[in-house]
């Protein structure tokens, strides 16, 4: 069986202890993973193989991987309200995010969108990302430098006002994450190019109503559709099969809609 890549200084890791729960650490050769089973030296980790077992200083099994996105984003510092893993891949593909498409979004907030959307575009692609709170422009920064290790060429992130930076730009789609997204869509339906998308998300019915109508109201946006996810996991031991008691219910709303020529 082949061998995983091996763990590197400085690269995110997560840690799997035998009751489920997860740990997200940055490694460091001199740092030191420590919780209520023992700790672990992250020299212990770094260039041991991704899904190596370890066991804690006090004897409890540990398993080392690599954190999937979805890990990353709920475990990750924040600053603002992030957009959950289960809306994520939904504005992804709603969206039409696709490797080579050029792609504004406002705002960054806490990383997490970005960080889906750059990987979605690849290196032939591009992301303008912009933010209007320098605060949270910085934790945002400081999320995706701790994902990818630095930002990637592809990622232009920018403080400001995305409708001043909306007119310099010409993009395949939009991803708006704002309080009031629909004060955006008269400077940025200017740049964004026929056939392009453009998603929003907002948690709230009002808002929901407000950006619908703007969108439906406008003479540059067709086929407009809102929608929401809702996750349930289930518990599965043995025959006990059933839904969990809990479940992710409603984080927000997602509203797509597609650009096209002026009349």
């Amino acid at each position: 069986m082949a061998a995983g890549i091996p763990f590197g200084e400085g690269e995110p890791a997560l840690l799997l202890d035998d009751k489920g729960r997860k740990y997200l650490l940055r490694l460091r050769s001199t740092g030191t993973f420590q919780y209520h089973r023992g700790r672990l030296a992250h020299a212990d980790i770094i260039g041991r193989p991704e899904g190596t077992r370890f066991t804690s200083s006090n004897g409890a099994p540990l398993v080392g991987v690599r954190p999937r996105l979805a890990d990353y984003v709920l475990k990750m510092r924040r600053g603002p309200q992030v957009v959950y893993p289960k809306d994520l891949g939904p504005i992804l593909v709603y969206a039409d995010i696709r490797p080579g498409a050029t792609v504004l979004e406002a705002g960054t907030g806490s990383g997490a969108a970005t960080l889906a959307l750059v990987r979605a575009v690849g290196p032939t692609g591009r992301v303008i990302s912009c933010e209007l709170r320098e605060d949270h422009a910085a934790r945002g920064r400081a999320n995706i430098e701790r994902y990818f290790g630095s930002i990637p060429d592809h990622l232009d992130l920018r403080v400001g006002d995305v409708r001043e930076i909306a007119a310099e730009v010409c993009h395949d789609r939009l991803v708006l994450d704002l309080a009031e997204p629909w004060q955006v869509i008269p400077a940025a339906a200017k740049t964004l190019r026929p056939g392009g998308l453009v998603a929003g998300y907002v948690p709230t019915v009002p808002q929901v109503d407000r950006f619908h109508s703007t969108l439906e109201s406008s003479e540059r946006f067709v086929d407009v559709e809102t929608f929401e996810i809702l996750l349930r996991t289930w518990h599965v031991a043995g025959r006990s099969v059933r839904p969990d008691h809990g479940m992710v219910g409603h984080t927000g709303f997602v509203t797509t809609a597609r650009c096209v020529s002026p009349p």
